[in-house]
C-alpha cells in the first residue's frame, strides 16, 4: 500500500481525480454524434484500462494484449475443465513475462508511477523479490480493471432499470456515493471467490465446516441475506448500514476499493446528467462467461444525445 496511498501517499489518489474526470469527459466526447452505444465497449472498458494503466505505468499501445490474456484469466477464475485451467494458465503465463519486461525497464528508466515505485523501492523492508514483484504487477493490472469494468457494467445497467433513481442521481448528485455503495451490494462485480481453504474447523450456523476444505464464499448471496439487509432485493440508494461484501472483507478487502469507489463516483455523476433519455436496447444484455466476475459482454443503449462537457459550458459561457 505504500506507493499507492495511505498512509505514505495519502495525498495520491485525489491527486488524480482531474484526469480521471478528463478520461470520462474525453470518453463521452466521443460517443456524442451516437445515439446507440455499446456501453462496456466505448466506456465501461476503456475508463479503468486508461486509468490502472497510468498508474501502473503500463503503455496505452498494450492493451491490445493484456485486453486478451484478461478475458482468458476471467473466463478461468472458477474453471470446471482442464482446458479451461490450461488457458487460464498460459494467460497468466503470458502476463507475468510481459510484465517482467515492463519491470525491467521501469527499473532502469523509473518515472512517478506504481512499477517504478515498486522496482526501485528503498523503503526499510527493502525491495520485494522480483517473481513476487512481476506477479504482483500482473495481479494489480488485471483486478485493476477487470472488475471495475463489471462495476460499471452492472452499474448501469441496475440504474436503467430504475429510471427515477437515475433521474433523482441526476438532480441529486450528493447521493451518488451511498448509491455506488448500493451497487457493490445489489449487483457486485465479483459474486463469487472458489478459492478459499479453512485453517481451522468453524461453526456455522448449525454446520461444522472442517479444517482444510475448500469453500466457496458466495459474496452475491450475502449481499443478499434478508438476515442482514432489510428487503434485500430492493435497490435503494439510501440504504443505511451498508456494510456490503462487494469489497470483500478482513484480510482480503480489496487493495484497489478506494480506487474503484472514485472511478464509479465520477463515471455515475457524469453518467446521469450527459447522457440524455438513457435507455436498454436489449434487456438482459449477454453476459461474459464467467459466473464469478460477473457483468455483461455487451450492454447495448439508446440515447437521444449526449450533452456537452462541464468545461465545454464553462468555456462557452466565458466566451
Amino acid at each position: 500500500m505504500r506507493h499507492f496511498g495511505p498512509p505514505e501517499r495519502p495525498e495520491y489518489l485525489e491527486q488524480l481525480r482531474p484526469e480521471m474526470v478528463r478520461i470520462v469527459s474525453t470518453l463521452l466526447d466521443q460517443v456524442r454524434d451516437q445515439r446507440q452505444i455499446d456501453f462496456v465497449e466505448r466506456f465501461a472498458y476503456p475508463l479503468p484500462v486508461t486509468v490502472i494503466g497510468r498508474i501502473l505505468g503500463v503503455p496505452r499501445e498494450d492493451e491490445p494484449k493484456f485486453h486478451v490474456w484478461a478475458e482468458a484469466i476471467a473466463e478461468g477464475v472458477a474453471a470446471q475443465t482442464d482446458a479451461q485451467r490450461r488457458q487460464r494458465d498460459q494467460a497468466w503465463s503470458d502476463l507475468n513475462q510481459y510484465m517482467a519486461g515492463l519491470v525491467e525497464r521501469h527499473r532502469e528508466l523509473p518515472g512517478d508511477d506504481l512499477l517504478s515505485r515498486m522496482a526501485t523501492d528503498t523503503g526499510p523492508d527493502g525491495r520485494m523479490a522480483d517473481p513476487y514483484l512481476v506477479a504482483t504487477a500482473a495481479l494489480l493490472l488485471f483486478a485493476g480493471h477487470e472488475t471495475t469494468v463489471n462495476l460499471l457494467g452492472n452499474g448501469m445497467l441496475t440504474l436503467l432499470r430504475h429510471p427515477a433513481i437515475l433521474e433523482r442521481l441526476r438532480n441529486e448528485p450528493d447521493l451518488i456515493p451511498s448509491a455506488v455503495e448500493e451497487l457493490l451490494r445489489y449487483e457486485p462485480p465479483v459474486q463469487f471467490l472458489p478459492n478459499r481453504t479453512t485453517l481451522d474447523e468453524i461453526a456455522l450456523a448449525g454446520t461444522t465446516i472442517p479444517k482444510g476444505v475448500l469453500v466457496t464464499l458466495a459474496l452475491a448471496a450475502g449481499n443478499r441475506d434478508p438476515a442482514r439487509f432489510p428487503d434485500p432485493d430492493r435497490f435503494d440508494p439510501e440504504r443505511r448500514d451498508n456494510e456490503h461484501l462487494g469489497f470483500g472483507s478482513g484480510i482480503h478487502s480489496c487493495f484497489g476499493a478506494p480506487l474503484a469507489r472514485m472511478e464509479t463516483q465520477i463515471a455515475l455523476s457524469e453518467l446521469v446528467r450527459r447522457l440524455e433519455q438513457p435507455r436498454l436496447v436489449v434487456d438482459p444484455p449477454p453476459y461474459r462467461p464467467s459466473p464469478s466476475l460477473r457483468g455483461p459482454e455487451h450492454l447495448l443503449i439508446e440515447v437521444d444525445g449526449v450533452r456537452e462537457s462541464q468545461e465545454h459550458l464553462a468555456h462557452h459561457a466565458q466566451r
